[in-house]
């Protein structure tokens, strides 16, 4: 038993490190599910405090991994453990079972798991965890009692001063389709020769002699020739039946477009030129005191015949009025606040971009300035 223990403890402290690692790289992007849940449980008054809970909750997975995993404090980390895996199991099958929440967000958006593989996982740890919660006894502190509050004072300095790095100067890595260096119409297109969706449609047909009813399947319809026996008559037909999933493309809900509502994605994209895509899928809570430095970076790109432009979620007349405002230069066009929050993790965020491929991407709170972004893209 205690080697089945110590098994345990291992495996389940470094997986907590790694659920919170994962995730306090993108603090952000883990808000966003949280807001998600909140919604779920008409809880939306808490979404002012979603990234400071994110930033929190990853922190507290980090250090009890931590303390697991060098038996630190072993009696409450285990009870800390057990509660904090009895609520996420409520939450991934409620979220399974009801069909409200299509990824769990448990490893963010390095591992994507449906609520249902999330909720498998769960149970899995929470056996674990119990096997740990009745044998606490044969876990023994590497370290004595200084040893331990060292441990747990570094575990914890470190886990939240990584969260509030990555939320001000973005993810360290990227796992998002927008990332440095990738190329975005060819995200948004299938490969050649990428499966496809299958589908069925299930026909239900009536013997006319004999009042039997009985469903066949497309295949089974067309290959029978079913339809040609009068001695069957066609009752109804299913919608179409997902039956396997084919080809997804990393990107399939990117669409720009101007203030009248006309598809410009491409000719955006197409831009053979240096652009820089200032992102702020939110103007009430965009950063007001960056605007200035964006419109000197406006005036720097026109110089060289290029562009700065604004992408955001808002109404057309909502961004007039925040450019009148504001005294912004450069124009906006506007897009679903999905893909401009997976865009960038800032708000506003600024992606350098040419020939639709991101050539790099910033915070507004360590954007470089006007004289350093001229004089390495445009002065080479």
């Amino acid at each position: 038993m205690k080697y089945l223990t110590n098994i345990c403890r291992i495996f389940v402290g470094l997986l907590f490190i790694f659920s919170g690692l994962v995730k306090q790289n993108d603090p952000l992007g883990f808000s966003y599910k949280l807001e998600e849940y909140f919604e779920v449980f008409h809880l939306t008054a808490f979404n002012s405090f979603a990234v400071t809970l994110a930033i929190v909750l990853c922190a507290l997975e980090i250090i009890m991994g931590v303390a697991l995993l060098f038996g630190v404090k072993i009696k409450q980390t285990v009870w800390g453990l057990l509660l904090l895996i009895v609520f996420f199991s409520f939450l991934t099958f409620y979220s399974a079972y009801f069909d409200v929440v299509k990824t769990c967000g448990c490893f963010g958006d390095a591992i994507p798991l449906t609520p249902w593989q999330s909720f498998g996982k769960d149970m899995i740890l929470l056996v674990m965890i119990l096997v740990i919660f009745f044998n606490t006894d044969k876990i023994k502190s590497v370290f004595g009692t200084k040893g331990s509050w060292i441990t747990l004072a570094v575990a914890s300095v470190l886990s939240f001063g990584f969260g509030f790095y990555t939320y001000s100067y973005l993810p360290v890595i990227d796992f998002l389709p927008y990332k440095i260096g990738n190329n975005l119409p060819n995200l948004m297109k299938a490969p050649e020769g990428a499966p496809a969706d299958e589908f069925k449609i299930i026909y239900t047909l009536k013997n006319k002699k004999t009042g039997q009813v009985k469903e066949w399947t497309d295949k089974e319809y067309i290959s029978t020739k079913i339809y040609n026996n009068p001695d069957w008559e066609y009752v109804k037909a299913s919608d179409p039946v997902l039956v396997k999933e084919g080809f997804k493309v990393p990107i399939r809900d990117l669409k720009l477009s101007d203030e009248d509502g006309n598809d410009i994605t491409m000719v955006i994209l197409e831009d053979p030129e240096y652009s820089f895509w200032v992102v702020e899928y939110d103007l009430e809570k965009a950063n007001k005191s960056i605007q200035l430095e964006l419109n000197k970076l406006t005036l720097m790109t026109e110089k060289y015949h290029s562009r700065t432009i604004g992408l955001t979620s808002a109404t057309p007349l909502t961004a007039d009025t925040f450019r009148h405002e504001h005294n912004i230069y450069y124009e906006f066009f506007f897009g679903d606040a999905v893909p401009l929050k997976s865009m960038v993790r800032a708000n506003p965020g600024v992606m350098l971009m040419k020939k639709g491929t991101v050539i790099n991407k910033w915070s507004f709170r360590n954007m470089p300035s006007v004289d350093e972004l001229e004089a390495t893209y445009f002065k080479k």
